[in-house]
């Protein structure tokens, strides 16, 4: 299939889809016109890759998860293991995201938002 057909099939768009072959996610082979053409092996590839990626995996993880599912003999335990960093990555994240709002949402409570100049947002950024 070409890849018109695997980006709509996929859900990913074309640039993506070169770029994975760019990076060697997903190598598709050539028909004689010189046009990729996609096994459905390499599309559902693809849906693996997008499902990974939209559970915010880096692209080298989702190297490791396609790697770890095309091994028949893999141990779950790899995979569990790659999942858990990832859950790890993502828990830092929102702790992260919740210190922002804190510390935001307590500078624009402190900032009377009228004609004043004086502004505790611009000082903290300030480092006042």
């Amino acid at each position: 299939m070409n890849i018109g057909h695997a980006a709509d099939q996929t859900g990913l768009g074309p640039k993506t889809l070169r770029y994975y072959e760019e990076i060697g996610l997903v190598l598709p082979g050539r028909a004689e016109n010189g046009y990729r053409d996609y096994s459905s092996d390499q599309v559902h590839q693809l849906k693996f890759l997008a499902r990974a990626r939209s559970l915010g995996f880096s692209i080298v993880e989702c190297r490791a998860l396609l790697s770890l599912y095309q091994d028949t003999s893999r141990a779950s335990s790899d995979v569990r293991k790659l999942a858990k960093g990832h859950l790890g990555q993502i828990e830092a994240k929102i702790s992260e995201l919740k210190s922002m709002h804190s510390t935001l949402s307590h500078l624009i409570s402190a900032c009377h938002g009228d004609d004043r100049p004086d502004c505790p947002i611009l000082d903290e950024l300030a480092g006042k």
